[in-house]
């Protein structure tokens, strides 16, 4: 299958006019130009927040910006799997509020592994229900998961009635993203794993080469053999699953949730970090590890305007810019491949 799939785009590269050594070197030049894009900018505002703000360095501050940021990189390290496929998950973050209610109600009254199993089940139904209704009704995934949103909030509020839910410290479900080892959260832990599980999942398996040959050329990956469709409701659970997880991730860490947390600027969050992190948003190119440094780059913009005592006007000005270089960048390295 493997084999299959790599034939038929070497026949598709074959059929541009341009000399293969051209081609090769060309797509080298633009992954390269990805990964430089968000590292090299990322290294310096991490020297230059360095050099100017005295407690940026201190090991609590960094500890506290992954630990604040866990929910986020485990969303869009889901999500990075869905833009590679073709799709855009845009549900994601009422599927986390909703998950955080269902989390808190249950751990009010049950058990925390309850909980955090129910809270996730959610998170992977509705992302379930996006694949589906993507591929068998062929719905735009924006317009789907869009919807959705509206869906799954009204929902939340129904759980909740509206009402803040509010968790002792004493019960063992704080444990599950508090607990300290080696004097850093398990939150962080957990967010370590699950991001480095997907992306090898991504990077170094069959399945991960199914999902970029999706994305890349839907209608070559199916003359190949690939099951496109199971593809796409695959990544769209998973994103829902990482949804459901981030959101026990930040009740536990919180000890409150709130039918209305996470919302859209959770979800276009998520997106401007994969995005930033030079995932194509026409799908096909993609990494993990680099949405990760996405994340983590528009989250040191945040917290070193915040020590510096920038006004927060500016920060959004700056991510909007960002978001906009990346975007360009992303048409132009398509462009060039054409």
């Amino acid at each position: 299958m493997n084999n299959q799939i790599a034939e038929h785009q070497d026949r598709l590269e074959e059929a541009d006019t341009a000399p293969a050594g051209f081609r090769v070197g060309t797509a080298r030049l633009l992954r390269s130009w990805r990964t430089a894009g968000i590292l090299i900018p990322f290294l310096i505002l991490f020297a230059v927040l360095s050099i100017t703000s005295q407690p940026f360095l201190h090991t609590s501050n960094l500890i506290n910006i992954l630990d604040q940021q866990a929910a986020t990189l485990c969303i869009a390290a889901a999500g990075t799997l869905v833009l590679v496929a073709g799709g855009i998950d845009l549900s994601v973050g009422a599927t986390y509020g909703l998950s955080t209610v269902v989390a808190g109600e249950i751990a009010a009254h049950h058990s925390p592994a309850l909980a955090i199993a129910a809270a996730v089940l959610v998170g992977l139904t509705v992302g379930l229900i996006n694949g589906l209704i993507v591929t068998v009704f062929r719905i735009n995934p924006l317009i789907t998961t869009l919807a959705m949103s509206f869906v799954i909030g009204g929902a939340a509020v129904k759980v909740t009635s509206g009402n803040l839910i509010v968790l002792s410290a004493n019960s063992g479900f704080y444990k599950f993203a508090n607990a300290q080892f080696l004097t850093v959260p398990s939150a962080v832990w957990m967010t370590i794993l699950f991001v480095v599980v997907l992306g090898l999942l991504l990077s170094r398996t069959t399945f991960g080469r199914y999902i970029v040959a999706s994305g890349g050329n839907a209608e070559a990956a199916r003359l190949a053999g690939v099951r496109v469709n199971l593809i796409k409701v695959v990544a769209f659970t998973l994103s829902g699953g990482a949804a459901g997880l981030g959101g026990v991730i930040d009740i536990s860490r919180l000890l409150s949730a709130q039918a209305g947390s996470g919302g859209n600027a959770l979800a276009f969050t998520v997106l401007a970090g994969i995005v930033v992190g030079g995932t194509s948003i026409a799908g096909g190119e993609g990494s993990v590890w680099r949405t990760g440094i996405g994340v983590l780059f528009i989250a040191l913009i945040g917290n070193g305007f915040n020590l510096l005592g920038v006004d927060p006007l500016y920060q959004q000005i700056v991510l909007g810019v960002i978001l906009l270089l990346a975007v360009g960048l992303d048409a132009w390295a398509r462009q060039r491949r054409r």
